[in-house]
């Protein structure tokens, strides 16, 4: 036979685009629109119904950016069209390559009632079926002018990201306003003939199974009469039934098709349109369950769900019937999909407290995995977090975005710092979007690594980010692929129901230890540098606002803010969303972000500076209070006591210029360019600094990456450096000028001031050594107006380390210095917390920040003896056009403190010493004692409150900080009648502990990196 396959192949594509899918609407009227907008900010939905619109007619623009219209359309179905399917047709100008990404519409009936959201692939609303001649027809939409950021030339800079430089320009044209008769059995050949001919597609050219597709679909063409498609569909369909009844063989890949709509919280558009992106979303989802008996939809993110209750209560009540009907399935367990690398400890447990809770609250649904198809990489603390809060699992799909290395395992047991294993799955489907196309399913089943011993995967299924979520085209799709030769089988599930069949047939897992690098977007912990700088302050703010309430409460019955609490933790949380904290939204996120964190500042200082009041009582003493976990200056951790005296420290001229700071313990020489050029270890007889480097040394790159501007630095940007060494002043920082600013030094503190200017930027420096304390305190402020450069922070060190440590939640994590293979040179640029840390086995150096999250390894051959240096530097800021133009501009701050000599256990104190200053406060000349006390230092205590319930309980989470085994015991401040171990959300009996309680202290054995949660209860 003839290979006639490119002819039938073609004749295909053209009937379908130019006969077929056009003829799915066979007739159709125009509608009456009338347009309202909006002034300002969207307005509620009963004020745009009931407003006074002006007549528009289609092919007018519309839409100024970021605008509401409100739009009416009214019409009367034709007599003639009784008993027909009959279906408006609503296009306010849509391009179909992008759902989500443009404007969109919720669609409301007169009396308030949501139908469904309008979306570039979802442009249609049931009016009825069968239809009645002479019905009328009244629709409302509120429709979204969102522009276009990222447009069909990606990552141009745009001023379309922020309301106040969008402009008014209209951004749509009105398409199409019609009532429509809707050909079902048209509709449903166009779906026999997609699936089929991209499961042709897919097939090998030899396969008996494509040419007997490719005979079938030809007689199937031959059937349609293209000047009469509706009247001959259903005879067209017949040809067809065979082909599609053939049974899937007994091997094929097994897939678990879930409904989503992955929705950014924020980024190309800000919070307030995600709250109606997810109301429309919802509309839809609930619409298409009500007609799709099969279909499951599965919606993460609990600050979502609690926008939808708040802001579209009308929308909430047919979720949560559709939640009752096990339909609407909450999904992941955390208040949003947060990035997983930068939130701390704390952060990243309350992500999973105040997400599980919600579920648990609003419908008592519990879900037992964690659900973050789109995070940016994930820390090696979390699988430990994941258990502690009642979760087991993990589904993620981000990684197959990595550059250099294909991750090995699609299903695998992912092993945390800790030795936590949580079962972990990738969809091989490499998409959060899936669509059913015939080409994804066959790539979810050719991708899938672990043949031969398992044979199941997950396929998340819909238009995320506002297209619309799943739809019935999706659904039609699935259905012929239930059971259907030559593709994987589909099915509809839930995410539990995938898990279990996943778990139970595949009893051994491979195991993948430590960190889900992902070898991308690596410059998403730079960039934005003040919503990092307000993520930071507020986790520390926060931790204290709590220890301080708890403490006043317990000691003097101060009212503890639960609500205020509780409102202010989601907030912060809301804004670790992967991409606020990361930096990677439009400047109308991050403006509103830096309120935002400024505005939690002062209510937060305001409850520490309330309880602390409390607490030190009437007097003109004064108290010194302590946040953090280790004692200091003589006062207890979570204590608060008068000051101990402090000696000081010596400046004095260095030979052949510059300046030497001295306080007994290390000696600093900073030359006359600022430049540190040794820090000795007085003790130790050991030099940091490498013989002729020079520490403090800012460096400045090009930065331009290949794509994903505020995302990405690709590995050439090392190719080019300037090493910024003029200064403009150097000079002794006299007890004024060092300490002018809050924490430029301590006083006593000997301390250099440097100023140097580079382009149009400037830096200004204080460099400085407080008496009795063995770190080099730099705090540097940047005032930055540069465009596409990335400025570091470097420190050679005089340490040979094939390793080094960085933190991460409850913990540290261990990479390598060197690039023996692609897996170690793709980490070029990697996540900290408060402190790095590089060291030998007797003597070690730790950098510690306030606010920064970025850094880069290296390893360095000295020249004079061939032995290995290792460069440690802080990455600080970024000039990224895209999606904000104006990155990054303007003044900023950081401290750092390079920490020579240094233990893991130094670097972890000195870590939460630059975040936690100390806090003075007036009163009685007596002590505050600590509400709890641990006698070990390397347990970390990282909270201390009063249990949510408002029992009274005080909850105690610490953790082992060094990566040893500890015996521990922590004593009650007050009188303790009992303690039981909990998890995540303060439940006894979660977690299997055995607790040794004598009197009011607790004794508990701790392994490496072991989390735990107590909750004692006061006698």
């Amino acid at each position: 036979m003839h290979d006639d396959r490119s002819l039938v192949e073609a004749r295909l594509k053209r009937v379908l685009d130019e006969r077929i899918r056009p003829a799915v609407y066979s007739a159709s009227v125009p509608l009456d629109v009338a347009v309202w907008n909006a002034p300002g900010e969207p307005v509620p939905v009963a004020e745009g119904l009931a407003a006074e619109p002006s007549p528009i007619s289609v092919g007018t623009r519309w839409g100024a950016p970021w605008g509401t219209s409100w739009f009416r359309v009214t019409g009367t179905v034709p007599a003639e069209w009784a008993g027909r399917t009959v279906e408006a047709v609503l296009d306010l100008g849509f391009d179909e390559n992008m759902p989500g990404f443009q404007c969109e519409g919720l669609v409301y009936r007169p009396d308030s009632t949501p139908v469904k959201g309008l979306n570039p692939r979802n442009q249609w609303v049931r009016i009825a079926a069968p239809a009645e001649g002479g019905e009328q027809v009244r629709l409302h939409i509120e429709a979204a002018s969102n522009p276009v950021i990222l447009d069909y030339h990606p990552f141009l800079p745009t001023a379309l990201g922020d309301r106040e430089t969008a402009g008014t320009e209209p951004q749509y044209r009105l398409n199409r306003m019609d009532l429509a008769v809707f050909e079902e059995d048209v509709w449903q050949l166009v779906m026999d003939l997609e699936v089929l001919g991209e499961l042709m597609e897919e097939l090998p050219a030899d396969s008996a199974r494509r040419w007997e597709i490719l005979r079938a679909i030809d007689r199937t063409l031959d059937a349609v009469d293209l000047q009469d498609v509706p009247g001959t569909a259903a005879a067209a369909r017949a040809r067809l039934e065979q082909v599609l009844a053939t049974p899937a063989q007994p091997s094929a890949h097994r897939i678990s098709a879930v409904g989503h709509a992955h929705i950014d919280s924020a980024w190309l558009w800000p919070l307030r349109e995600t709250v109606r992106k997810v109301a429309r979303t919802a509309s839809n989802m609930t619409a298409l369950l009500e007609d799709e008996p099969d279909f499951v939809f599965a919606m993460s993110q609990a600050q979502q769900w609690a926008w939808i209750k708040e802001h579209r209560p009308e929308v909430w009540a047919k979720v949560k019937k559709a939640v009752a009907d096990g339909r609407f399935v909450p999904a992941g367990g955390m208040w949003v999909e947060s990035d997983t690398n930068m939130p701390g400890s704390e952060a990243m447990a309350r992500q999973f407290v105040h997400g599980k809770r919600f579920f648990l609250d609003e419908f008592g649904i519990e879900n037992d995995e964690a659900w973050l198809p789109d995070t940016f990489g994930f820390a090696a603390g979390l699988p430990q977090i994941i258990k502690a809060a009642g979760s087991r699992r993990l589904l993620t799909q981000k990684i197959s975005w990595s550059q250099t290395n294909r991750f090995p395992h699609h299903t695998f047991q992912w092993e945390g710092i800790d030795g936590t294993r949580i079962f972990t799955h990738f969809p091989p489907v490499d998409t959060y979007n899936c669509s059913m196309k015939g080409s994804e399913i066959a790539h979810a089943a050719r991708n899938f690594k672990d043949k031969g011993v398992a044979r199941h995967s997950l396929a998340p299924t819909g238009w995320g980010d506002g297209g619309g979520g799943t739809t019935r085209e999706m659904v039609a799709k699935a259905a012929r692929m239930r059971d259907l030769e030559g593709a994987a089988t589909v099915l509809w599930e839930t995410p539990r129901e995938f898990f279990t069949k996943a778990e139970a047939e595949y009893a051994n897992p491979p195991v993948w230890v430590g960190e889900l690098y992902l070898e991308l977007h690596r410059a998403t912990l730079t960039s934005q540098a003040r919503t990092k700088r307000g993520n930071r302050r507020s986790e520390h703010l926060l931790r204290e606002a709590e220890l301080w309430a708890a403490t006043a409460a317990v000691r003097t019955g101060f009212p503890y803010p639960y609500e205020r609490l509780d409102r202010i933790w989601k907030t912060v949380l809301l804004h670790q969303f992967h991409d606020i904290l990361p930096g990677s939204s439009i400047a109308w996120v991050h403006r509103e972000a830096e309120r935002t964190y400024a505005a939690v500042a002062e209510e937060l200082n305001a409850i520490v500076d309330a309880a602390q009041r409390a607490l030190a009582g009437d007097g003109s003493a004064e108290l010194v209070f302590n946040s953090a976990p280790h004692a200091r200056h003589g006062i207890a951790a979570g204590g608060a006591a008068r000051p101990t005296g402090g000696g000081a420290s010596h400046l004095q001229p260095r030979a052949g210029g510059g300046h030497v700071l001295d306080n007994g313990l290390l000696r600093v020489e900073i030359d006359g360019r600022g430049l540190v050029v040794s820090v000795y270890d007085i003790g130790a007889e050991r030099e940091t600094v490498p013989q002729g480097e020079a520490a403090n040394l800012l460096q400045l790159h090009a930065d331009f990456p290949n794509m994903w501007d505020a995302w990405d630095v690709d590995e050439f940007y090392r190719n080019t450096v300037t090493d910024l060494v003029e200064a403009d002043l150097v000079e002794p920082a006299g007890p004024e000028g060092a300490a002018g600013r809050e924490g430029a030094a301590e006083p006593g503190a000997a301390a250099v001031r440097i100023v140097r200017s580079f382009g149009a930027s400037q830096v200004r420096q204080v460099l400085s050594l407080a008496a009795g304390a063995k770190r080099l305190d730099i705090d540097t402020e940047v005032d930055w107006h540069e465009t596409e450069k990335f400025l570091k922070l470097a420190f050679p060190l005089d340490v040979h380390a094939e390793r080094y440590a960085s933190e991460t939640q409850f913990g540290h994590f261990h990479r390598a210095t060197h690039t023996n293979t692609s897996w170690e040179a793709a980490k070029f640029e990697a996540c900290n917390h408060r402190f790095v840390h590089i060291g030998e086995p007797d003597w070690g150096v730790a950098l510690v920040n306030d606010s920064t999250y970025g850094h880069d390894v290296t390893r360095t051959v000295r020249t004079a003896d061939s032995g290995t240096t290792t460069t440690l530097r802080a990455s600080l800021l970024r000039a990224p056009r895209f999606p904000d133009p104006e990155t990054d501009q303007g003044v900023h701050r950081f401290r750092h403190a390079l920490v020579p000599g240094a233990t893991i256990g130094d670097a972890v104190r000195e870590g939460y010493r630059v975040n936690l200053p100390e806090r003075r406060v007036t009163g009685a000349d007596a002590a505050v004692a600590p509400l709890v006390a641990v006698d070990d230092d390397a347990v970390v205590v990282t909270a201390v409150k009063l249990a949510d319930d408002g029992s009274g309980d005080v909850v105690v989470r610490f953790h082992e900080s060094r990566g040893g085994r500890a015996r521990a015991r922590l004593t009650a401040g007050f009188p303790l009648a009992g303690a039981v171990a909990t998890d995540l959300l303060e439940r006894p009996g979660a977690e299997d502990r055995t607790v040794e309680r004598t009197g009011d202290t607790v004794s508990l054995d701790l392994r490496p990196f072991e989390l735990v949660t107590l909750r004692l209860t006061r006698g």
